[in-house]
């Protein structure tokens, strides 16, 4: 299962990656990720508390896969066992010319478990993912 969101930003991928990666700050901004510790660093793992809103929220530790700077940012969370429940969560930043990108969002989504969770992942889920792009979009045009 995938959950795939994208919003045109006027702003460039530099601002936006800088945005995207200054997590010390997310949780001034971020109505989605509202916590995130650790390095963004290939192999590292890291510290996220997701929270969309209307829900409780909940924490896991990713490890980084891939950080391309000003393009991409990728984690992978497991839910206690591999095959248990994965999430691979991808930020990409695409170049749309004239100062202007098209950030997507998504994940993708296997495991066991994801039959009995793709109802909140579609509601749930989707509507943080499109609330953070919403809150980047608003910050990365207001520099």
């Amino acid at each position: 299962m995938e959950i795939n969101t994208e919003i045109e930003i006027n702003a460039s991928s530099e601002i936006v990656w800088n945005l995207l990666t200054n997590t010390s700050r997310f949780p001034e901004w971020n109505p989605f990720i509202r916590r995130l510790k650790g390095k963004l660093q290939p192999g590292q793992k890291l510290a996220v508390f997701i929270q969309p809103s209307g829900t409780r929220g909940m924490e896991f530790k990713p490890v980084v896969m891939k950080v391309e700077p000003n393009k991409e940012l990728r984690w992978l969370g497991r839910l206690i066992l591999p095959g248990l429940f994965d999430g691979e969560h991808i930020f990409q930043i695409e170049p749309m010319g004239g100062g202007r990108v098209l950030f997507h969002q998504r994940e993708i989504f296997s495991g066991v478990l994801v039959p009995l969770l793709k109802n909140s992942l579609e509601t749930d889920t989707r509507r943080g993912f499109n609330e953070m792009n919403q809150k980047l979009k608003q910050l990365a045009e207001s520099r």
